[in-house]
């Protein structure tokens, strides 16, 4: 008999390892160190900003009193807090009977269920986690310039970062929502295949389970974007905290 094939365990964040658990191809390995990839992202505009960062003799400023990366830790609480919140807010079933009978039972009869406007929302919480980063890392960067020349340079080369890697942030998690979408549609239309005909289709506890099951998976891969898109954030903030 043979043996069937085993997936070698993915290492590496998160967010990486809930993307591969969505698909059944194992993902390419990649041959280009980091140093390589990020020499074809930078053309030679930022090359010369990041040179110029990383290399200027920056003069020292006075921190000023109120510049606290203590006080605003609270902040980046706050934001990370209200943005978890809306995930959940996502990703739990409608209570009640205004649940529409559609969001979790299907037949081959009926008409699927259909992504968008899911892929609507998550979208959208997307634009929301990309706007209160961008908010958050921009304030932490005017807070270090104000402090000692290391600060002020960390700060001029993470703005020089952020614009040579947002645009690749923004077309890699991009594409989540069409593999959430994938996934999406193979659970419901597992649940098409394996539903009883003769159950009727107000007894249907099993067509419950894959839409509960795919709402857990899109809010584990939204918390775990979540905290790929914060690690910038806390960077700067540890940097500020401790100088």
């Amino acid at each position: 008999m043979a043996k069937a094939l085993q997936r070698t365990p993915l290492q590496g964040p998160a967010f990486i390892r809930l993307l591969a658990g969505l698909t059944s191809a194992a993902p390419a390995a990649s041959s280009t160190s980091l140093s390589e990839r990020l020499s074809e992202w930078l053309d030679w505009t930022r090359a010369v900003a990041l040179s110029r960062a990383l290399d200027g003799r920056l003069s020292a400023h006075e921190l000023a009193p109120s510049a606290s990366g203590n006080d605003f830790h609270e902040e980046c609480e706050r934001v990370r807090a209200v943005l978890v919140a809306r995930i959940h807010a996502m990703t739990e079933p409608v209570p009640g009977p205004a649940a529409p009978r559609s969001a979790s039972v299907v037949t081959k009869d009926e008409p699927a269920l259909e992504f968008g406007p899911l892929r609507d929302r998550y979208r959208d919480l997307q634009q929301s986690m990309q706007a209160e980063v961008g908010r958050l890392r921009g304030h932490l960067r005017d807070m270090l310039a104000s402090g000692s020349a290391d600060m002020a340079r960390l700060a001029e080369v993470d703005a020089v970062m952020e614009l040579t890697l947002t645009p690749r942030e923004h077309a890699l998690l991009g594409s989540v929502p069409a593999l959430l979408g994938q996934h999406f549609e193979r659970l419901r239309d597992a649940a098409v295949e394996s539903r009883d005909p003769l159950l009727p289709s107000t007894q249907a506890p099993e067509d419950a389970a894959w839409l509960g099951r795919f709402r857990q998976d899109m809010g584990d891969v939204l918390l775990a974007e979540l905290d790929i898109r914060f690690q910038p954030v806390e960077g700067l903030l540890s940097a500020l905290r401790n100088q």
